[in-house]
């Protein structure tokens, strides 16, 4: 197994580096986009709430092998040609928005009203009662559910191969094919992904920690 990975670690390691770009890149186009679409979900205006709401049941309710698979042609047919990476990173940003939505709706209605009438009856503006009371304990609230998503966003990249992107699945099944050694290739892979969900669990647990000794504070 040492002799496969020095042999072939570098192809691994270069699907390792764009699983981790397509991911990263995913990640952060999705959370914007989640944003908006979660304060459409919590707004009073009934269309704004029901575009929001087609919006998520389109992209929560359809494979996301067939959405990346009808990102990858369609961009074309509509005059936009762009690399096979680029547009698994829309796809996978435009299916994470979805998740992400929900997660921020959720966080959000669950810090209590009382303490937002509070502020305002204290004078704090609704601007910093948002930043100084309500985002610091969704985000907190909203943390294990980010990681999870982040780990699943992770996962979903690898069917980013079927569009012909060398992610780690892609590289593991090339080699696998050239030296007729599938447990090794694919173990190694595997290898791969768990490393990258300890690093995320990791990060999300030292957050966790530290914006909980901060709320003590």
């Amino acid at each position: 197994m040492i002799a496969f990975l020095q042999d072939h670690g570098p192809a691994l390691l270069d699907g390792l580096a764009t699983t981790i770009l397509v991911s990263s890149g995913a990640l952060l186009l999705g959370a914007p986009l989640g944003l908006v679409i979660a304060a459409c979900t919590l707004s009073p205006r009934h269309l704004s709430t029901g575009a929001a709401g087609l919006y998520r049941s389109f992209w929560r309710g359809t494979p996301i092998l067939v959405q990346l698979l009808v990102v990858f042609y369609l961009l074309p047919m509509a005059g936009l040609t762009i690399p096979p990476a680029l547009a698994a990173t829309l796809a996978l940003a435009l299916n994470t928005a979805a998740f992400q939505s929900e997660i921020y709706r959720a966080g959000l209605l669950a810090v209590p009203r009382g303490q937002i009438e509070a502020a305002r009856l204290l004078g704090i503006g609704r601007r910093a009662a948002f930043l100084r009371i309500e985002a610091p304990q969704a985000v907190r609230l909203m943390l294990p559910a980010l990681v999870g998503e982040m780990l699943a966003l992770v996962k979903n990249s690898s069917l980013v191969s079927v569009i012909a992107v060398t992610e780690i699945t892609r590289r593991a099944q090339q080699i696998a094919s050239a030296t007729f050694r599938p447990l090794e290739a694919y173990g190694a892979a595997l290898i791969l992904y768990l490393a990258i969900a300890a690093v995320l669990a990791g990060i999300g647990l030292w957050l966790e920690r530290r914006l909980a000794s901060g709320g003590r504070a």
